[in-house]
């Protein structure tokens, strides 16, 4: 089980990193962003590192710098492989990180993602998440073409339609009870029919009747999380997520984020487990960071921004915050590099070494499941001993 006194980390992987100019750098891979071999390279670094779990960035429009409306600009990063598929990919070439993809729940079917993440449980031995989340690109929507998404970032609308499917996923992955499928020789009974249960969700967005065809997940239920910026997506992360993504800027934000979650968490659930973001510029003196930042920069023809707090340093002079941070509340990070493989070797090869020598973080993974590694409980079936 987790520790509560060690520090979470994870890795936010997108393309070459998350500066738009990453792709320029001499060690980057822009050729072999398709690859599998890229993927589980980046991967198998962060779980050498002893990082607790990868996110893995995804979309249902052409990346743009403009957070909902594509852009024409030909100077970036421009196309992607769909996020679950690289986690199957990736997942047997790694033993012990959680794999986590992002999933945009305005456009696509909870039943196809519940039972595709229910494979992905299966296929790492328990150390699969997803990130919910929600679109309001008229591109994407244009994709479909079956609704009209309003120009904003956050609509109540979407947002209780990524509640909605949160909550089918949860109830889809509890339709089989752990011991539904007996595989009797002798009797040639198979399955247990009594215990699959239809879960005859009826909701404004959705209507599923269930069950899945895909037997319960090792965790019980993988791990869902969500990135949150505004108050409707904290009430998403307390309502149904394990884990929630947040930006705060300093200690003083970290706190009132986490205490804004937990005061929205309904009784008897587990704690949200609470990372706050950051995307980093590390090398090994100050200086030198300044200067990777300013040359790539120089190359963006600005400055460049995040919804994030950029941090710009030394893996020393991270570990400082990222303590500071966690005594204010946070139980983790989801560090985003800024250029790959370099900022992830700089986390790997310097930060967590770091972290170590300072008692803050574990000295080994511990095994187990996801789940178990973020010290949460295997859920119980919420419909076990139910008469269908």
């Amino acid at each position: 089980m987790a520790d509560p006194d060690f520090i979470h980390l994870a890795v936010a992987l997108d393309g070459t990193g998350w500066h738009p100019a990453a792709w320029r750098e001499p060690d980057a891979r822009p050729d072999d962003l398709l690859t599998a071999g890229y993927w589980a390279d980046l991967v198998g670094t962060a779980e050498r590192g002893l990082l607790d779990l990868v996110t893995i960035e995804d979309g249902l429009a052409l990346q743009s710098d403009h957070p909902w409306r594509a852009d024409e600009r030909t100077d970036r990063v421009r196309g992607r492989c769909d996020a679950v598929l690289i986690a199957a990919r990736v997942a047997p070439t790694t033993r012990h990180i959680g794999l986590i993809p992002t999933v945009i729940a305005t456009h696509t079917e909870p039943f196809h993602l519940s039972k595709a993440i229910a494979t992905l449980d299966y296929v790492s031995s328990g150390r699969a998440g997803v990130r919910v989340q929600v679109s309001a690109s008229p591109e994407a929507a244009g994709h479909f073409g079956r609704r009209v998404i309003p120009e904003s970032l956050v609509t109540e609308d979407l947002i209780g339609e990524a509640a909605d499917y949160i909550e089918v996923l949860r109830r889809l992955w509890d339709s089989w009870e752990d011991d539904a499928e007996i595989r009797d020789v002798a009797t040639g009974r198979f399955i247990d029919r009594n215990k699959l249960h239809y879960i005859d969700f009826e909701g404004a967005h959705f209507s599923v009747r269930g069950p899945s065809i895909t037997p319960r997940p090792p965790q019980g239920q993988p791990i869902v999380a969500a990135l949150g910026h505004v108050d409707p997506v904290y009430r998403l992360i307390a309502g149904g997520a394990d884990i929630g993504f947040v930006t705060p800027h300093t200690a003083e934000e970290t706190t009132a984020l986490v205490d804004t979650i937990a005061a929205q968490r309904p009784s008897g659930l587990p704690a949200v487990r609470v990372f706050a973001d950051l995307v980093v510029f590390l090398a090994d003196t100050t200086a030198a960071a300044r200067a990777r930042k300013a040359r790539l920069d120089e190359w963006l023809g600005a400055e460049y921004r995040s919804d994030a707090e950029v941090f710009v340093g030394t893996p020393v002079e991270l570990a400082d915050l990222l303590q500071h941070w966690h005594a204010a509340g946070a139980v983790g990070f989801r560090l985003r590099p800024a250029t790959l493989p370099h900022d992830l070797e700089q986390i790997t090869g310097a930060l967590v070494p770091e972290l170590r020598r300072r008692g803050a973080l574990r000295a080994q993974h511990p095994g187990g499941t996801l789940r178990d590694l973020l010290g949460l409980p295997r859920p119980t079936n919420r419909y076990a001993g139910v008469a269908r």
